[in-house]
């Protein structure tokens, strides 16, 4: 007997209606599924999803998965970026723009966030390394991941579903979802896999320039950036599409820096690391440090980026540096300095004066992200400076 129709399938079947309006056809291939019955009833899916294997999925997912009203795609990702000088890209992003900030191999790029609004994945390939630098504005999520499996390279689109109000991707060779968020693979062929995460942090393009004087920009190509299509989202008490139950420990769209360490999760609320700028802590038995630094504007808060509201930028280090475990603290002046050495560093983690100058810090896999989609898939975490948490 054909299963019956959930919700979510419903949803999906005006969704593939859609799709098939704005793409001017409909794909009528079967999907490749490795199953008799597939979890819900497909046959509306596959007008679209023709390449997915529905069969294999995490339990429990589609009763979370909503359309977010766009087809495939919808929200065009891009697939060969330019990129321009610090001195071009100076005539359009000011000190305070939030950029995206990737390094790898000696290469280190800039990704406006006012380019990542509109495209929300840039699929690149850094000093030969395939990347996919992703940036959800409803969760606030800016991760980067490697966008090579098994020895097969992946384009990443956009699907134009979400799960806690989460953007989902899809790849291009077997047409899996893939969850942004976390990087793992939830519907398709390849559902439990885990894309590896790269180190990345969202900083202002001063301290981008500042920090990387040869690095490269993403180009508008012409375009016109800058503008915010998500007014006042940043200080909403119900975030967009989120169907999930809200924990109230902290504000649903305040801005944290989300850890996952040894299986333990732990929230740096930003509002706390503006006040310490430094805080030291221990999660799994590693020991570690939060840094913040001021200027770096919200890209979801006024309608234009540059004039919004400055939220900061901050990023988690190890606190141990060649054998030896290194505490921090902030002078009056707001400047992070070692206790060991008197050593100066800024929010790359990086020594810029003192004994230890030149010095480089481990950036740990930490992430900004907003309070209610950390709290909806890490539910099991800490807030720190929370001790109920």
């Amino acid at each position: 007997m054909r299963n019956q129709p959930t919700k979510f399938s419903w949803i999906v079947l005006l969704f593939a209606l859609v799709v098939g309006l704005f793409s001017g056809s409909v794909v009528t291939v079967s999907a490749q599924l490795s199953c008799a019955n597939p979890p819900l009833d497909v046959s509306s899916l596959t007008r679209v999803w023709d390449k997915t294997d529905f069969c294999q999925s995490q339990a429990g997912v589609f009763d979370d998965i909503i359309s977010g009203g766009v087809p495939r795609d919808g929200i065009p990702p891009i697939d060969n970026p330019t990129f321009e000088s610090m001195a071009d890209a100076a005539t359009w992003l000011q000190p305070q723009s939030p950029v995206i900030a990737f390094a790898l191999n000696g290469t280190a790029r800039a990704y406006p966030l006012a380019i990542l609004t509109r495209h929300e994945i840039v699929n690149d390939v850094v000093s030969g390394v395939p990347v996919a630098v992703t940036f959800c504005p409803l969760c606030n999520s800016a991760v980067v991941f490697e966008r090579a499996v098994d020895g097969q390279v992946l384009r990443f689109g956009v699907s134009g579903l979400l799960r806690n109000s989460d953007l989902i991707m899809w790849d291009d060779v077997t047409q899996s979802w893939w969850q942004q968020f976390t990087g793992e693979g939830i519907v398709g062929s390849y559902t439990g896999t885990q894309l590896n995460l790269l180190p990345s942090q969202v900083v202002g393009f001063g301290a981008f320039v500042e920090q990387y004087p040869h690095g490269e920009v993403l180009s508008r190509n012409g375009r016109t950036y800058a503008t915010n299509p998500y007014v006042g989202y940043d200080s909403s008490a119900q975030p967009f599409l989120f169907r999930g139950e809200l924990d109230e420990r902290l504000f649903a769209t305040e801005r944290v820096l989300g850890a996952l360490i040894g299986g333990e999760a732990v929230a740096y609320p930003f509002p706390m690391l503006a006040e310490a700028i430094v805080i030291n802590d221990t999660i799994s038995g590693r020991a570690v440090v939060a840094f913040w630094q001021p200027g770096a504007t919200s890209a979801l808060d006024q309608s234009s980026i540059d004039a919004s509201r400055d939220v900061g930028m901050a990023a988690l280090y190890r606190r141990e540096l060649d054998g030896q475990t290194l505490t921090f603290s902030a002078d009056a002046a707001g400047a992070i300095r070692d206790d060991q050495t008197g050593s100066t560093w800024n929010v790359f983690g990086t020594a810029v004066e003192g004994t230890l100058s030149g010095s480089q810090l481990r950036q740990e896999l930490a992430f900004p992200h907003f309070w209610f989609a950390w709290a909806a898939f890490r539910p099991e975490t800490t807030v720190y400076g929370d001790v109920d948490s």
